[in-house]
This record gives structure tokens, sequence and C-alpha cells, in this order.
């Protein structure tokens, strides 16, 4: 395994702590059996969110009782142009296609627009990297106009330039009972819940719009706001606003990462934005915080 490989399952290591400190219980490790250590992390990992998952769930907080099925995974072949040659059984159904329309489809046509930067970035290093193996969290799009959200790792076969697309989702299902006479107020709570989840996997993306979010959950625009302001008593908007602003807190004190470039990793691509709104949220702006005794020697840098 190659230096990179190992820094990109690190990062995403670090990626899911981020989440679990956010509140983030949904988001789930990709196992890597090609390393023990990592591995072990992942399980433990993995293990810890199911368990806190489950408990917020008994304690009654916004994450009502639903089955979480057992995560699929599947296999999507493409040739040297990026195009659909051949995929696993399961792919036409998790994504919404009869198996003839999926064939000779570019991969960028079945990705929602906030992925394709990321997919982007992949094709561009893919001519100059021989053994292109690399993991990210990308957005599918059915035919209906739905999404699907999957962790993906990309990796070329040895002897020709095919790339393997190996996929991830997990599909959550409320538990209704046989009765007709549902819970309308049950009913509303799993839909925020995983309004909810979608947000914080989605931070450092740009907002979809609520007619967009409508569409993605099934449900009436007016509906979901009105429904996610009665759970969280604010804007759908001003929530994705504050978690970014709140991750971006964890990271200043946290790591020596740059202002700059956390205002980046959460999604700012202007540093002034970025500083008016922490300072509008938490009354202090970034530089204020005092990072740990690790980071001294970044303070100067910080302050920019």
């Amino acid at each position: 395994m190659n230096n990179q490989s190992v820094q990109q399952k690190v990062k995403n290591i670090y990626q899911m702590l981020f989440e679990m400190a956010s509140g983030n219980f949904i988001f789930r490790m990709h196992r890597d059996p090609e390393n023990n250590q990592l591995d072990e992390v992942a399980v433990m990992l993995n293990t810890t969110a199911e368990k806190m998952e489950l408990l917020i769930s008994k304690l009654g907080y916004i994450n009502p009782p639903y089955k979480q099925q057992s995560s699929v995974q599947a296999t999507i072949i493409l040739d040297r142009t990026f195009t659909i040659e051949n995929f696993s059984e399961e792919v036409p159904s998790i994504l919404g296609y009869k198996p003839e329309k999926l064939l000779k489809l570019g991969f960028h046509e079945i990705l929602a627009k906030q992925s394709l930067p990321s997919w982007e970035a992949i094709t561009a290093e893919a001519p100059s990297d021989k053994e292109v193996h690399t993991a990210v969290q990308l957005l599918f799009i059915t035919p209906t106009q739905h999404f699907v959200p999957s962790y993906c790792t990309f990796s070329r076969q040895l002897y020709n330039n095919t790339i393997i697309v190996s996929l991830i989702t997990t599909i959550l299902q409320d538990i209704l009972p046989e009765t007709t006479n549902i819970d309308q107020h049950l009913s509303d709570a799993v839909l925020i819940q995983n309004v909810y989840d979608y947000i914080l996997n989605h931070l450092e993306d740009p907002l979809p719009s609520t007619k967009e979010l409508s569409k993605i959950f099934i449900v009436n625009e007016f509906k979901l706001k009105d429904s996610f302001r009665h759970f969280f008593n604010t804007s759908i908007y001003q929530f994705y606003m504050d978690e970014r602003l709140k991750r971006a807190q964890i990271l200043i004190l946290q790591t020596s990462i740059t202002l700059k470039e956390i205002a980046f990793i959460i999604g700012f691509n202007d540093y002034t934005n970025f500083y008016k709104a922490f300072k509008k949220r938490f009354n202090y702006s970034p530089s204020d915080l005092k990072r740990n005794n690790n980071n001294n020697n970044n303070n100067s840098e910080n302050k920019y």
C-alpha cells in the first residue's frame, strides 16, 4: 500500500471523527482488509457510531425508530474514457436505471452536480497515476432526480486501463406499524432525521435549495421547511451555516490548519465572508480563539 493511499485512509478516519463530534452518527468507514491496523480502527469507529445512534434513538432524541438495512455494496467498471462498461447486478436497482440504459453512459452522467468537481479532480489525476487508488463520497442521481449518497473507491486494473468503482451505500427505511393508523409526528421526525443526516454529510458542499431538497426526500417543499423549523426552531439554511461554523471552530481549536484553509475546507471560497459569518455566529473572530500549544508556530499565519 503506497503512502498516498494510507494518507487518504487516515484522512477518512479524521473525517469520521469530525462527523461524530458534530452529532452525525450515520457516517460509516469503509473497511480496509489490506491493513490490519486501519481495519481495526474502522471497525471500532463504525461500532461506536452504531451504539451512539442506538442510544440517541432510545433516549427519544430526534432519531426515531428506523431500521438500517445492511450496507449495499456494488461495483461499476469504467473503460479508459470513463464510460460505464459493466456493473454488478445491484447497480441498476440502487441507481434506478434499467440495465440497458446504464451501459455506455459516461460516469459523470449518473452523478449529481454537487459531485462533479470531485469527479473532475479524479479524472484529471488518472492519466498520470498508473495505480489510481482513491476514495471519496459521491452523490449519484437517479432518472427520477433523487439522490443516492455513496462512499466510493476507485482503482485501476493491473494490466489495462479499466477502472473499478466500488461503492457502498446505506438505505434507511422507517419502521412502520402494520396498522394503517400511522403516527404523523413519527413520520415527520423520520423525514427530518434524514434531512439532518444529509446536511451533516455534505457541509463542505453548497446547500441545495429547499425545492431541490424536497425532490431528494420526496416531500412537499412547504412541509419540509415547516417540519424542519418545528424540530430545530430554525431554518434549514441557518442550521447548515451554524453547523459549518461549529465545524470550523473545532478545526481551529484542535488542528494547526491555517484559518484560510479551514474556511476553504468548510465550503467558503472567500475568507472575508467566512470571517464575517464566524464573528456574527460566535461574537468573536476566528483569530481570537486560543489554539493549543502545538499550534503556536502558526499563530502569525492564522490571523489572516
